[in-house]
């Protein structure tokens, strides 16, 4: 909105304005205005209260924005019931970010600041962006006990980003208990670090793993916890294909979370091994995209006997009426109905864009956003 009035918080002049008198300083901006680090002016919510009561048609005349997620959430929340909407938004997604940066954003990742101005000075930045969360917003809404402990988990969940997700195995690698895990991953998801993929589990018996899997929203986050420095380091080592595959599934979900609409995603895997890493439901149109993301820049035939095989199981639940189909997500030419009909091989930044920027892809099942199991 560049014709909004802007104020930010981090001027102390403005605070103290806001706080001395909150009338006055609303009545500086009688038609629309951003305040940003809204935070930190609590004396102000309940002056704001009162002028959206005053005319509660009046939509989008205060836009509130804030780095503390907990708590700029408290205050709306205790002060603004009823009155708000909520949005989140996540870092960059793929297709907002400048074409230059797009190249390194498995590395180096999507949060604005370090994207618009080429990854400059990232390591210090992430060091920073760590140290500060820590200290400041983790430490205000729960008790971590030693610091040391909770960067050891994050480091932890980092080198196991797309991997079943364990409390128990977790607390007794760092030698804590599992309920302080599951507390502090917690923390981690409503602060929009991590997030959980639950597992597919309708109707197929008790044959299906029951545990989620955990991604990270930032992959530069997790390269920089998990101390991977370049992208050679990245693409020979072990977690190449894993870090890949969460650029994937957190984009998909970026796109879809951001524009509001109603996907079901979850991954399915059997205990005899049987798997595919993304399955998207899309509830409007009821029909199933079953996906396997490989890193490879090679399509293989091999790739789509899981996923065709997935599909054929879920053909049968009643969810399906608008179509199923199944997908390789990965880093080659597109190629639909490969190698059999029903069976789509996606370019990873087409598919990404299908989600982001509105192009439907080839075979595409593929509309709307996602709600991650309860």
């Amino acid at each position: 909105m560049p014709s909004c009035p802007y104020v930010s918080f981090d001027d102390a002049e403005e605070v103290r304005a806001a706080e001395a008198d909150p009338r006055g300083f609303l009545a500086r901006f009688p038609d629309r205005v951003i305040i940003d680090e809204a935070q930190r002016a609590p004396g102000l919510f309940p002056y704001l209260k009162m002028e959206i009561d005053r005319d509660r048609d009046r939509m989008g005349r205060f836009i509130l924005t804030g780095s503390n997620q907990f708590a700029l959430t408290r205050k709306l929340t205790e002060s603004l019931a009823g009155r708000i909407g909520l949005l989140t938004l996540l870092p960059f997604e793929r297709t907002e970010l400048p074409e230059t940066a797009r190249s390194s954003q498995i590395l180096r990742g999507s949060f604005p600041e370090l994207a618009t101005r080429g990854y400059e000075g990232a390591r210090e930045w992430f060091s920073s962006y760590v140290g500060t969360y820590l200290e400041r917003d983790v430490r205000a809404v729960h008790d971590v006990g030693k610091l040391g402990e909770f960067l050891d988990l994050l480091q932890l969940l980092a080198v196991r980003a797309t991997q079943e997700y364990n409390a128990s195995s977790i607390g007794r690698d760092l030698g804590i208990d599992s309920k302080t895990v599951e507390a502090w991953i917690s923390v981690l998801e409503a602060s929009y670090v991590v997030f959980r993929l639950r597992p597919w589990h309708a109707n197929l018996g008790k044959r299906l793993v029951k545990r989620s899997k955990l991604f990270f929203w930032d992959t530069g986050l997790l390269c920089h916890l998990a101390g991977m420095r370049s992208a050679e380091a990245l693409e020979e080592g072990p977690l190449g294909g894993p870090v890949f595959e969460n650029l994937v599934v957190a984009e998909v979900l970026k796109g879809a979370l951001h524009r509001g609409r109603d996907i079901e995603a979850s991954f399915f895997r059997e205990s005899n091994g049987l798997e595919a890493d993304l399955v998207l439901h899309d509830r409007d149109a009821a029909t199933i995209l079953v996906a396997e993301i490989k890193s490879s820049h090679t399509a293989r035939e091999a790739f789509a006997a899981p996923v065709e095989r997935i599909a054929g199981l879920l053909s049968c639940t009643p969810l399906t009426h608008g179509g199923i189909r199944s997908a390789i997500v990965y880093r080659g030419e597109i190629k639909s109905d490969w190698p059999r009909s029903g069976i789509d091989y996606h370019n990873y930044e087409a598919f990404i864009g299908g989600y982001q920027g509105g192009v439907r892809p080839p075979g595409g099942v593929m509309r709307s956003s996602f709600k991650v199991r309860p």
